[in-house]
């Protein structure tokens, strides 16, 4: 099967859509499939095609979290795409390469497969800068915006039921697909790890004989960073021992993060690595102790899985959208505020290894359902029932 993969974000960017196409890319050729990735530039004004991969360039708008807005057609990368005779155009994106999916689907006569990442309603205030009437406007042009681009599609996927509720709350009635991102698990066992890199990283943050909690993604407003930030102040006020938090990654909060470690003087217990390589991503779960996000705007939650595969303990602010992820007390722990995250960091310190381990086999048994092979054959069905819709 030729398949054309359309996303805004790509490696070596750093976040959900990006890893999860890019998962969806390695996947597909693996099983013998044609693939081809078109997504934006990050490295010049140039058109690019290289290794399956068609960049096209686009206007950063660092106001609006330094996302890449490409033009709605490129007559060379459509010459190129038309020369592969797709059968599948997938979509991960919506303005800019979304649109032109969308173009290159309609003129070539192509099933469009449409997959919703993004809860939009969690980022208008990049643009509205407030939380009032213009805030309130954009949120309802994101409903009627999302229920008109599920509506122009052949197949729908969400990745969780959280997405597949909000979608179906805009007014669409369709058939969703839920198919949640597939994650190569292997990549985060400790066989895969090298030692010697952990030791150097260790010697690097100076993480020896240290209890270390892990921040790990986009570092936005969204995430409430801030709120684990202010837990593990709350859990070193009853912690006698060596503490570190690592906020691993980059993104448009990192300063204003940074200043609050240091009004709350953190300063040298608090790191902030900045963007890491993504192959170097499963190291730093093996930094950790425990792994905490208090974000509730994921569609799926990735890092949650990545962080279970690495065996570490999972300590996350309730979300409705990983019900079928973390079981309290029993794959992971829930916390409701930066008080409630110092008890339950400190209850996973005294936890005793036995109920540990039984924690830790519990999630590794979980996150099988997460499977490569379980994300292929869901997104095969999704492609063949496109497919079917145009015999």
């Amino acid at each position: 099967m030729n398949i054309i993969i359309f996303t805004d974000t790509y490696p070596p960017e750093i976040n959900g859509v990006a890893t999860s196409t890019n998962n969806l890319y390695k996947l597909l050729k693996s099983r013998g499939h044609n693939v081809y990735v078109v997504c934006t530039n990050p490295y010049s004004k140039t058109f690019q095609f290289e290794n399956d991969i068609l960049r096209i360039p686009g206007i950063e708008l660092k106001k609006l979290y330094s996302y890449r807005l490409s033009g709605i057609y490129n007559s060379k990368a459509m010459k190129i795409i038309k020369s592969l005779k797709p059968d599948i155009i997938h979509v991960n994106t919506e303005a800019g390469i979304g649109t032109f999916g969308r173009i290159v689907s309609r003129k070539l006569h192509k099933p469009l497969v449409y997959t919703y990442h993004t809860m939009y309603e969690d980022y208008t205030y990049y643009v509205t800068k407030s939380n009032g009437i213009f805030d309130r406007v954009a949120k309802s042009f994101v409903r009627t915006f999302s229920k008109v681009l599920a509506n122009n599609t052949t197949e729908f996927i969400s990745p969780s039921d959280k997405t597949k509720d909000a979608i179906r709350n805009y007014g669409y009635d369709s058939y969703i697909n839920v198919v949640p991102t597939g994650i190569d698990f292997s990549k985060y066992s400790h066989d895969a790890i090298d030692d010697n890199m952990i030791k150097e990283l260790k010697n690097k943050y100076d993480l020896n004989d240290c209890f270390v909690v892990l921040s790990l993604g986009r570092v936005a407003k969204e995430k409430s960073i801030d709120i684990c930030i202010k837990g593990f102040k709350n859990f070193l006020k009853n912690y006698d021992g060596k503490a570190k938090m690592l906020v691993v990654g980059g993104g448009p909060n990192l300063v204003e993060l940074q200043e609050l470690a240091g009004e709350l003087s953190l300063s040298d217990k608090v790191i902030f690595t900045g963007p890491v390589d993504p192959d170097e991503v499963p190291l730093y779960y093996h930094l950790a102790d425990v792994f905490v996000s208090a974000s509730v705007t994921e569609t799926q939650g990735l890092t949650f899985l990545e962080a279970m595969a690495s065996r570490v303990l999972v300590l996350a602010r309730f979300d409705e959208n990983l019900i079928d992820v973390i079981l309290d007390n029993e794959t992971g722990f829930y916390f409701e505020s930066e008080l409630d995250l110092s008890d339950t960091i400190l209850k996973t310190i005294n936890m005793d290894s036995s109920n540990k381990k039984k924690i830790l086999d519990n999630a590794t048994k979980l996150i099988e359902k997460y499977s490569l092979d379980n994300f292929y054959n869901n997104i095969m069905e999704v492609y063949k029932r496109a497919l079917r819709k145009y015999w």
